[in-house]
């Protein structure tokens, strides 16, 4: 018997439901121990890879369509109904619809969801929010809302445009932000359908963009309705290479990276203290480790933005003969002459769990209000006062505020 046959026996004799099992491919690294025996339900035409693939109960996969999987670690009550999903993390009733194509280093919190053909990558969704059809949404980070009736959402057919003209990813986009987000009680934020948001940007909660609108600029009030019109055709000579402007990527992507080091900390920190069946330690670990790799792949892509600034600045002298004093020419030239220690700041910031002071009094509430609602994670967290929000946000609001400070430190033509 060949080893893929074996595989859908156990699973099948462990009590995994597969109707149709001569249509299943199951990888030879796959663990058994790793695949829940409480109602997980794999239909036709599904293949699962990968040893460190993880699935817990209730699960269904592919009802809709096949569904791939390939080394992801998915939470109890999971929909995955059709599509290819890669090293990615899905916690309790995060749900994808067919056609979905969900690559490395996404991360979907409880209840966030997506409708069919949704495309994905270091894509980081916070609990509740959705993200309707026909959308590419890659290297974003999403919170806002407080249910699955009051919640953050992308209307069909949007993108967000992470690839720029001068060939770099130093594009991420916040929506929202980590230490407001994570206290469940935000403003939820709307990206009307048929439109397109360029990054990098960020958005405060509660902002509307209206449908259809093509937007490149940053909300930094809550409550704001952005749109724009028509606006007005034409061209003008596009210099490949050069950049006209770099201090508010700097920032941006500083901000970014600093709300992805919060993050992690509240994983490290908070949620760890939520460990139980529905939230085991596999899927704390998974968390984390995909948290280490967004991060690396965002300083990466940083530093490759640096690498360019040697042809942006021969173009400025080459083309507009500008010298050496001016300010745009100052701070390309002072971000690649301090490249590693901008690298070495963010790399060692990972590191940095803020100030304990307001750490660890805010962990204590929490490990009450953990407690009195047996470890429910959603309930424990939106019972919190906001004297204990407060003290929550503000820690984790100080690694943000820190991993900026340090690169303005560094950077000092772009204070």
């Amino acid at each position: 018997m060949n080893s893929n046959r074996q595989k859908i026996d156990q699973l099948i004799q462990k009590g995994v439901i597969i109707p149709n099992p001569e249509s299943i491919e199951i990888d030879s690294d796959i663990k058994i121990e790793n695949i829940s025996d409480d109602g997980v339900i794999i239909h036709s035409g599904c293949r699962l890879f990968g040893k460190s693939t993880f699935i817990m109960g209730q699960t269904e996969i592919g009802y809709e369509s096949p569904v791939t999987i390939q080394d992801c670690q998915i939470g109890p009550q999971v929909t995955l109904k059709g599509g290819y999903f890669k090293e990615s993390v899905f916690l309790e009733k995060a749900s994808a619809g067919s056609g979905s194509h969900v690559r490395e280093g996404c991360i979907f919190e409880e209840e966030a969801n997506i409708a069919h053909t949704v495309g994905l990558k270091q894509t980081i969704l916070f609990p509740f929010v959705t993200l309707g059809s026909l959308i590419n949404f890659c290297d974003c980070l999403m919170t806002g809302g407080t249910s699955r009736k009051d919640h953050s959402e992308v209307g069909s057919s949007y993108i967000h445009f992470n690839f720029t003209p001068n060939q770099d990813k130093a594009t991420p986009s916040l929506l929202g932000d980590v230490p407001n987000g994570v206290m469940l009680d935000q403003l939820p934020i709307f990206l009307g359908g048929q439109g397109g948001l360029v990054g990098p940007s960020r958005l405060d909660f509660g902002t509307v963009i209206v449908a259809g609108t093509l937007f490149r600029k940053d909300v930094t009030r809550p409550g704001r309705m952005c749109f724009e019109g028509a606006g007005k055709g034409g061209n003008a000579p596009f210099v490949p290479g050069l950049y006209r402007g770099i201090k508010r990527i700097v920032a941006n992507n500083s901000i970014y990276i600093g709300n992805l080091i919060s993050l992690l900390q509240w994983y490290r920190h908070v949620r760890s203290l939520f460990i139980s069946d529905i939230f085991p330690d596999a899927l704390q670990a998974a968390v984390m480790a995909k948290l280490q790799l967004i991060i690396q792949e965002r300083i990466q892509r940083f530093n490759q933005l640096i690498e360019k600034m040697p042809l942006s600045i021969q173009k400025y002298k080459d083309i507009y003969h500008m010298d050496a004093d001016a300010k745009i020419m100052v701070q390309q030239k002072e971000l690649l002459a301090k490249q590693d220690a901008v690298n070495s700041c963010l790399l060692s910031m990972r590191a940095y769990q803020g100030d304990t002071a307001l750490r660890d009094p805010f962990l204590n509430l929490v490990a009450h209000a953990l407690r009195d609602n047996d470890k429910n994670y959603i309930k424990a967290i939106q019972t919190l006062d906001p004297v204990a929000k407060q003290m929550g946000s503000d820690w984790l609001q100080g690694i943000v505020n820190k991993t900026l400070e340090e690169i303005l430190e560094i950077l000092h033509s772009f204070r």
